[in-house]
This record gives C-alpha cells, structure tokens and sequence, in this order.
C-alpha cells in the first residue's frame, strides 16, 4: 500500500466515510426529533457584468428584496447556521419555518445591500468568507449586525487536488486568521464550488469546525452528515416565485 493510499485509509477510519466525491461524515451526536432546515446559497448580489462567467450566481437587489419580503411574509425566519446545530444538537429552539441565508465568497452587495434587507427583519445572514474579498472593515460591518462568519478558505481552489500541507494551509489556517482577526468562532466551514472527497472532509473535521455546506442540492439535515450539508442554490432567475417553487418542492 503507498503512502497516499494509506493517508485516505486512515482519514474513512478517523471519519467514517466513503471514498468518492459523495462521501458523508460520520453523523454527530444528534438530538432527537432534529428536522431538516433550508440553507439558501447565495453568491453576488447585484446585476450581473457584460460576459460573467457564470450569470446565474449574480441575484439583483430587486430580486433579493422580493425574496426577503416573501419569506418574511409567508412566516420564515432566518438563523444562523450555528442556532440551526444547537437546536441539532442540544435540542435548543428555534423559531417557526427557520432558514439560513448563506451568501459565498465576500461580495460588496452582501454589506450594501443584504445586510440592510434583512436587517429590516431583524434577520441575520451566513458569510462564507474566501479570504481576502472583502475587506476587514466591511467584514466587521457584518458581523456586528448579528452575521455568523464560516470560512471558505484562501484560496478557493478544489481542496481534492492539494497535497497535505495546502490542504491545512487552507482548511485550518484560514479557520485560526479568521478567529486571530475577527474574534468569532468560525464553526463551519464551506467547500469551495462544492467539492470535497474523503480526505478533505477529514481535513476539516481535523480543524475543528463543527460542520460544513456543500452545494449539494436539498434540505440540510444531520441525518446526512453534519460535514455534508446540502443547501438550496437560489439563481437570479429565480425570483420571489421562483424560490417559493423550491421550497415547496422540498416540503418546506
């Protein structure tokens, strides 16, 4: 057995997961009776530029207000994701229809504009920070209205082709700068475009986070792993009706 091939044995002992793109952790210590939550997955907020690569991760502000509004209206309320583990976890409550808005990456609409909409709710967002797109400043912005901030990494590169010590640089080092400059917690963690194997997953838990979000679609919930967390991609043509027909095709 080589080297490399003992390294992935031992992470599915350590883990309890399969090899493969799919593989799911081992599941946490969960509390009875813990029901799927939504995550919503944003990306950009704002109108996408002439020849974006990918158009459809760009929701507009009008978009995003009228999603907010019919969320509120049809009695949603957003947590954050850490309010969504105890509740898994130590069977803490949560409030009626609960969802996390997650938003990726660290765009300048995630301060200028979702921040202000779901202030207006007395809502607060998940930040999934690559770092170095947005500012501290702006950083501290949104964590002082109440936002959970969860690392997704340097880099954003695909975690499954780093070798161990970029794998940590970018899994547990981007965990301890964010704790070092921001003075939060960092409990979870988010894949980069939605990849991750075996290995990388055991990364993670090595980090010490206590979860992670994939770009896995469906409702997240702890029966599938709490380091494999599906989440709802919401496109900017979507819209109000667009991501009411989501969430009703999943139950919710």
């Amino acid at each position: 057995m080589t080297a490399r091939a003992f390294a992935v044995v031992l992470a599915l002992m350590l883990t309890g997961v399969s090899s493969g793109a799919a593989a799911t952790s081992t599941r946490g210590d969960v509390a009875r009776g813990a029901t799927p939550v939504p995550i919503l997955m944003y990306h950009a907020i704002g109108e996408a530029p002439r020849n974006a690569p990918y158009p459809e991760l760009y929701v507009s502000r009008s978009n995003l207000a009228a999603e907010v509004s019919w969320l509120a209206r049809n009695g949603y309320h957003a947590v954050t994701l850490r309010r969504v583990y105890d509740s898994w976890t130590r069977n803490t409550p949560l409030p009626a229809r609960p969802i996390v808005l997650s938003f990726d990456d660290g765009y300048p609409g995630h301060v200028s504009v979702a921040m202000p909409l779901l202030r207006r709710h007395h809502w607060a967002g998940v930040l999934n920070l690559h770092i170095g797109n947005l500012i501290p400043a702006k950083v501290r912005r949104l964590i002082a209205a109440g936002w959970e901030l969860d690392s997704h990494t340097f880099t954003h590169t695909d975690l499954r082709t780093l070798d161990a010590a970029k794998l940590r640089h970018d899994v547990r080092d981007s965990r301890t700068w964010l704790r070092g400059v921001f003075h939060v917690p960092v409990a979870f963690f988010c894949y980069p475009s939605g990849r991750y194997d075996a290995g990388v997953v055991a990364a993670v838990r090595a980090a010490g986070y206590l979860g992670a979000t994939t770009t896995n679609y469906g409702l997240a919930s702890p029966a599938d792993g709490l380091f494999t967390l599906d989440r709802v991609r919401v496109d900017g043509s979507d819209g109000a009706a667009g991501l009411a027909v989501k969430l009703r095709a999943l139950g919710r």
